[in-house]
């Protein structure tokens, strides 16, 4: 079947910046057509990725996406999109939206390779999940004299992927030095390997910026994080997020269909998958609501086939499963906030572990001088916090302010009783049988 994805140009740079000045993204921003969202709809011609650039784009500045509806014609697309705030607001603020305007244009024909960079060096980390390590890493880089600027840590089925930004202590800019900087991938390797582990520890270094969230999705699908090395327990694949892949063979498209519990950056993290899996998006919609989220999408490979296999079946629903749990909030959401210095995170890694505390996912970030960071944690068995081990950590980091955002020992409100959602494109694809859409239910 051809396509506008069927043409080799677009490994052409000169192409590819041709098409962008000709055919420039439309981004109209209004806040009239809903009473509780910011509508954001994004026009231009299509090629791969661009969804994915554009949500990317979003979420970096920081808003919530409510709903979303991808539609495609030929090489053309029209996504649009209701986002607020992070407090759930209309985004009203004119700079926001020149930001919004320029952001999206920006990246939906820039690139999410890495980017040279002078002020950081970049160091990907891949290993055995433990307790304990995290606080192990960072004080071989606080004796290696680096000093954390920013961090994301990301655990998943035994496996924990981290990417990190240091700098050196006594200039503040990335490291250079080739001599230490093998001593650092060697010391960390060291740190990463577990004799027991079937999987090697990776550990890379580069001198460029990387969308961080972008790396660790890619990283853990590597690292094959999707093949669940436990064995599921009776009603735990109940608790999990619930994914269909059904065939719509009069249309020749794949139905990807996905409930879970809504989070913020959960279209991110699907998108980016499907994306890196070299599936297209043609048409799709995205609606969330009472703590739940609906996705569905109408895909095909980039080379214009739908799944034509079980085995492929199975290994997108593995994959988008694996996608959405990778963030999950497990766990006690702690947020620090103190003066920025070098070996800080070191510190309070290490009173974490002293008090039996066992890192689940970690947001490391500095600005101005001030860090800001936040953890969520278990204990080492991978049991609620007692609130008697966060009153020893308030103690022993006494010049923090440590806020408890998540508490899981708090009884949860019963949840409300999801409304039924429809097809975006029932009318439209009539003709194909969704008798396994039986199979998905509510994630609760």
């Amino acid at each position: 079947m051809g396509s506008c994805y069927d043409v080799p140009e677009w490994e052409d740079d000169v192409f590819a910046r041709l098409i962008s000045r000709m055919n420039p993204p439309s981004v109209v921003i209004d806040n009239e057509a809903c009473d509780e969202t910011t509508v954001i709809r994004v026009d231009s011609f299509k090629k791969p990725g661009i969804l994915l650039q554009v949500i990317q784009a979003l979420i970096d500045l920081n808003l919530m996406i409510t709903k979303a509806y991808v539609s495609s014609d030929g090489c053309w697309f029209m996504d649009v999109f209701n986002v607020t705030d992070r407090d759930g607001n209309k985004v009203w603020d004119k700079e926001i939206h020149a930001l919004i305007e320029t952001s999206v244009e920006t990246d939906a024909w820039g690139s999410v390779g890495v980017m040279p960079s002078k002020e950081h060096t970049s160091i990907e980390l891949i290993g055995t999940d433990r307790p304990g390590l995290l606080s192990e890493v960072c004080a071989v880089l606080t004796d290696l004299k680096c000093n954390v600027v920013k961090a994301e840590v990301w655990s998943h089925n035994t496996r924990v992927a981290a990417v990190v930004h240091v700098t050196d202590e006594s200039t503040g800019l990335a490291i250079e030095d080739l001599d230490r900087l093998s001593t650092i991938r060697e010391l960390l390797c060291n740190v990463l390997k577990v004799n027991s582990d079937s999987r090697t520890a990776k550990m890379t270094v580069s001198m460029g910026v990387t969308h961080a969230e972008r790396r660790l999705h890619q990283m853990m699908f590597d690292d094959r994080d999707y093949e669940r090395a436990d064995k599921v327990e009776e009603g735990d694949e109940t608790s999990r997020p619930q994914v269909a892949v059904l065939d719509c063979a009069e249309k020749d498209y794949s139905v990807v269909i996905l409930r879970s519990k809504d989070r913020p950056k959960l279209l991110f993290d699907t998108i980016c998958t499907l994306t890196d899996m070299n599936y297209i998006v043609f048409h799709g919609t995205v609606n969330t609501g009472n703590s739940d989220a609906y996705q569905e999408y109408y895909i095909r490979h980039v080379g214009g086939l739908p799944i034509s296999s079980e085995g492929e079946r199975q290994r997108v629903i593995q994959c988008l499963k694996a996608a959405i749990e990778r963030r999950a909030s497990e766990g006690l959401e702690l947020e620090l906030r103190t003066e920025d210095r070098v070996g800080l995170l070191s510190d309070i890694t290490r009173v974490f572990r002293e008090n039996g505390l066992c890192i689940k996912r970690a947001e490391i970030t500095t600005d101005d001088g001030k860090a800001v960071d936040t953890f969520y944690v278990s204990d080492m068995s991978g049991n609620n916090v007692e609130a008697k081990t966060i009153n020893n950590i308030r103690k022993q980091l006494s010049q923090t302010i440590l806020r408890v955002k998540k508490n899981p020992l708090q009884p949860a409100k019963p949840p409300e009783e999801a409304s039924s959602t429809g097809f975006l494109f029932g009318n439209f694809f009539k003709g194909c049988s969704f008798h396994s859409f039986r199979l998905i239910r509510s994630y609760s």
